[in-house]
């Protein structure tokens, strides 16, 4: 368990299911959001937030970060 971790660059060309697990594995207390990619977000930053941005086939395509 890694609570401190910011990024998971091992999620990225995982499914979304598989990245939040990897996810969920480090931080449990996580707040996982997914979105698709190009979805519009809020400029808030949140420690306790986790975006999973995806493509059409349900893969991770840019780097889940804190934030």
């Amino acid at each position: 368990m890694q609570a401190d971790k910011k990024e998971w660059p091992e999620a990225v060309g995982k499914t979304v299911e598989e990245a939040k697990q990897l996810i969920l594995a480090d931080d449990a207390g996580i707040m996982i959001q997914v979105l698709a990619e190009g979805s519009p977000t809020t400029r808030d930053f949140r420690m306790n937030r986790v975006r999973i941005f995806h493509n059409d086939k349900n893969i991770v395509v840019q780097l889940p970060r804190r934030g």
